[in-house]
């Protein structure tokens, strides 16, 4: 089941963000009297098709694309019609700022709706999240791919690129992960010590065998519940405690906890613990071979929350939308200067399937539709024949020379173009699946 959930995720956003790109265009042709034949979302065979003002809408089973076909372009449909004189309604008969603007639309609707998707999530939820003071006062847990540069449980992050840093985001933010020579440095055992991320480190954040996060915070907790008839019931264990030390091993966190427990399966052990009321007591608690106690956490760590007024929500969402663009525009330029593996980096339909999960999550997949409408505004402006790009360079082409590249030229890269997308996303279908092995 959780598979259909993903794969139906995936499909409603990509026929949303598709459908949005394709409408930006067929609007832009229309406002300049071109008529647009087609506007098809997802390829055949054909679910839904129907004639309104003389377009033909269609929805194909396939989503992984779509295209408004506007009379007089060479597109996807490689249509050899256009040899003919142009007629007043078709794309080559407009003036070329007129067919920029109308190869721009798909692009311009999908970066304001990434705008208005980050824009409203902001405005209705607000902004949670751990304070650096808080981060520095209790550390770090570290996982596999931290302790590999050199990162340990208990450091405490003092700064980022050797600046003060504002929220526990901002370690694992990607605009620091990406860059060359980026620097913790952190506080162990009373002394500064920094750490340096080597070159594509970035990388190893995507591999399925080290898909947790590299760090997180240290968790002080609290009883928040006792599970009837466990060992903590039977031990005197009560809503509330706080746990001082086990065994004479101090347990302040919950990474303590685990890893105490851990060592004391099956057996029996002596707790010191905190009640309420700050009196200490000690208990007897017999460990189950799984290494448990049978209670519930309640993790201590004073979030804080951020409230914006609807035009602060709008700077901060067009903020996160130019700055997810910048992100991955330096992360395309980094794959194509070999600074980057694309078979690490780049990711297909099975790997965005993953990203929405086996259950719905509003919150997680709206900000995927924002994040994909933006990524697929910026891949549609690569300067690649069959891309918005690529028709974009040559209307600037005829812009700036005043010369109008012939037909057969329009219609052998535009053959070319598709011939590179399709071993493309073939590319990317056979990485996801190699992601899975």
């Amino acid at each position: 089941m959780n598979g259909w959930i993903m794969a139906a995720q995936m499909i409603l956003a990509l026929v949303l963000i598709i459908g949005l790109h394709e409408l930006g265009h067929l609007l832009a042709a229309k406002a300049f009297g071109m008529r647009v034949e087609q506007y098809a979302i997802g390829f055949p065979p054909h679910i839904v098709s129907f004639r309104w003002k003389g377009t033909r809408y269609v929805l194909g089973l396939i989503p992984l694309g779509g295209y408004a076909k506007i009379a007089g372009m060479v597109d996807e449909s490689l249509s050899k019609e256009n040899t003919k004189p142009p007629e007043k309604w078709e794309f080559r008969a407009k003036p070329a700022w007129q067919r920029l603007i109308v190869m721009l639309g798909g692009v311009t609707v999908n970066l304001l709706t990434g705008i208005f998707v980050f824009s409203l999530m902001v405005f209705v939820k607000g902004e949670v999240y751990l304070p650096a003071q808080v981060v520095q006062t209790h550390g770090i847990v570290v996982h596999e791919i931290g302790q590999s540069i050199g990162l340990q449980t208990g450091d405490k992050v003092l700064y980022v690129n050797g600046a003060p840093y504002e929220r526990l985001s901002d370690l694992y933010d990607p605009s620091f992960l990406i860059e060359e020579g980026a620097t913790y440095t952190v506080l162990r055992d009373g002394q500064q010590i920094d750490i340096r991320l080597p070159n594509r480190f970035i990388e190893s954040l995507s591999s399925k065998t080290r898909a947790a996060p590299f760090i997180a915070p240290r968790v002080p907790f609290k009883v928040r519940s006792v599970l009837p008839n466990s060992a903590a019931e039977a031990g005197g264990l009560r809503v509330g405690d706080r746990f001082i030390s086990i065994q004479g091993d101090s347990v302040r966190y919950f990474d303590q906890l685990k890893a105490v427990l851990a060592r004391y399966a099956g057996q029996s052990i002596r707790a010191q613990v905190e009640r309420p009321d700050k009196t200490q007591i000690e208990l007897q608690l017999a460990v189950s071979a799984q290494g448990t106690l049978g209670f519930g956490i309640q993790p201590d760590l004073p979030y804080e929350q951020k409230h914006y007024s609807a035009l602060k929500s709008l700077r901060e969402g067009t903020e996160r939308a130019f700055t997810t663009v910048w992100l991955n525009a330096k992360g395309i330029g980094k794959i194509l200067a070999g600074e980057l593996s694309p078979s690490k980096s780049l990711t297909g339909p099975i790997g965005i399937a993953q990203m929405f999960g086996g259950e719905w999550r509003s919150e997680r997949f709206w900000y995927l539709v924002g994040l994909i409408s933006i990524v697929l505004a910026l891949f549609n402006l690569l300067p690649i024949p069959a891309l918005d790009g690529g028709h974009v360079l040559i209307c600037l082409y005829e812009m700036v020379t005043s010369k109008k590249p012939n037909f057969k030229f329009l219609y052998y890269t535009q053959v070319a173009g598709m011939a590179l997308l399709a071993a493309l996303t073939l590319y990317v279908i056979f990485n996801d699946i190699l992601k899975l092995i």
